[in-house]
């Protein structure tokens, strides 16, 4: 299906982010590999994917904080790959802390790699696919882009950002045959949700089971965390051909979290 198209999808060593590069290399496309890890581990997962897909996968490991490396991983990717055709803005970070207590530097990373990461992919990568005369830009926002929590300022802060920045991009390039939407995903157990577990424990005066149990999966009826492998086909439709009038769209896929 996107046999010929290269696909960037940020913070993609592990989680969700994976999940969604495997989709996206099965169904056809060259994929580029970005995040931080051990790079033994990173190489052999690069390696994998390439071997199982038949399709050309790289690694990059630019630093989401920093716009230059942006401007650089875009600019790579079209050199040695010929084109870039899909993002997916995917890289994120967390804290849980409540407002009074949330460092500041904590919020200023959070924003960083949550939100302006994804302008900045996207200001280098649309001149590519206007080039192109097709394109796809995805962003990974969240249930918390569309509703909160508690003691999440930045992250829920920074999610409903990407909702704006989503909405106005599709507007600007509705007619060059781009498309840009959001996946808003409820809790899938990533190593992001794994790691703010303990906080939220530790924040809530509740024991790491409770936190699951009560906090997690309480919004979800479902009781049930989000499956990756839905996450990944979701990506693949919004990259095919039935898609081009999906444009601007929150797309929630949350077990019904924010149908209540």
């Amino acid at each position: 299906m996107l046999h010929g198209k290269t696909a960037i999808i940020t913070g993609s060593t592990s989680g969700i982010g994976l999940g969604i590069a495997k989709a996206l290399a099965h169904a056809g496309a060259q994929v580029v590999l970005n995040g931080f890890g051990d790079a033994a581990e990173i190489e052999k997962t690069r390696a994998a994917l390439q071997s199982e897909t038949g399709q050309t996968v790289l690694y990059n490991g630019a630093d989401m904080t920093k716009p230059d490396q942006i401007a650089d991983l875009v600019a790579k990717t079209a050199k040695e790959l010929g084109s870039v055709d899909i993002i997916v803005n995917n890289a994120g970070i967390q804290h849980v802390a409540p407002i009074e207590d949330f460092p500041p530097e904590k919020w200023d990373a959070i924003i960083a790699i949550n939100l302006s990461s994804a302008f900045h992919m996207i200001h280098h990568a649309i001149p590519h696919m206007k080039t192109a005369g097709w394109g796809r830009v995805i962003n990974l926002a969240s249930a918390h882009g569309l509703v909160a929590s508690p003691f999440k300022s930045a992250y829920v802060a920074a999610k409903h950002g990407i909702l704006g920045l989503t909405k106005t991009v599709a507007l600007e390039v509705a007619e060059h045959n781009i498309t840009a939407n959001a996946i808003c995903p409820g809790y899938v157990l990533t190593p992001l949700v794994e790691k703010q577990i303990p906080d939220t424990a530790k924040a809530r005066g509740m024991t790491e089971d409770e936190v699951k149990r009560d906090v997690l999966l309480a919004a979800q009826p479902t009781k049930k965390f989000v499956n990756v492998e839905d996450l990944g086909a979701l990506a693949v439709f919004l990259c095919g051909p039935h898609s081009e009038s999906f444009n601007g769209a929150s797309l929630p896929i949350e077990g019904g979290w924010t149908a209540q």
